[in-house]
């Protein structure tokens, strides 16, 4: 595919050059250049699609810094990541806040309005992380005071299995989770969009 094609296409290209101007870090770095059988940094269009194949999804948000020119995609991308966990935090500032992020994208929202919804929703995560602490406080302490209490190996054993199998699923669904932003993050970097 020429240069032309890749830009054409509407696939999210970057370049070496504008990766190493980031400061990327020696081992991705390193990776990425192996992956692509190169030496050095250069100007030739490398589509998102490839680092997400060779670094993995992170290091291709990482170098998306190096592209402003897809701001509008990357916004509404995180837009779409946040509201498949609108539902673990009920609070209406963190729906507001998308809300106000995806009219910003499409030029309905203004900065100051995204502003605000921003400090809204920081100050609401504030909040969610502050429930979650006291919660893992109760849990632990819970969990110190049947052990205690019941100071029986099957018993120990029984409440460590089942935080085990509630580790297992968490990891499954956050594993699920990330396979499913990487997919749509592909969809986009190859030519794909939201509506406006």
């Amino acid at each position: 595919m020429s240069v032309e094609q890749v830009y054409d296409s509407g696939v999210m290209t970057t370049t070496l050059n504008r990766i190493r101007a980031l400061g990327p870090c020696r081992d991705g770095w390193a990776k990425l250049l192996r992956h692509l059988g190169k030496t050095g940094p250069d100007d030739e269009p490398l589509p998102f699609s490839v680092i997400v194949e060779s670094n993995g999804l992170d290091d291709a948000l990482y170098c998306l810094r190096a592209e402003l020119r897809y701001e509008r995609k990357v916004r509404l991308y995180a837009v779409w990541c946040a509201r498949r966990a609108e539902h673990l935090n009920t609070d209406p500032r963190v729906k507001a806040a998308n809300d106000v992020s995806e009219r910003f994208a499409n030029g309905r929202a203004t900065a100051e309005e995204l502003d605000v919804a921003a400090r809204a929703a920081w100050a609401a995560a504030r909040a969610a992380w502050a429930e979650a602490e006291a919660k893992a406080a109760a849990e632990a302490a819970t969990w110190a005071a049947t052990w205690a209490a019941t100071w029986v190996a099957t018993r120990a054993a029984a409440l460590a299995a089942a935080g085990a199998a509630r580790a297992a699923r968490e990891v499954k669904a956050t594993e699920a989770e990330r396979q499913a932003q990487t997919a749509e993050f592909l969809r986009i970097a190859n030519g794909g969009d939201y509506p406006s």
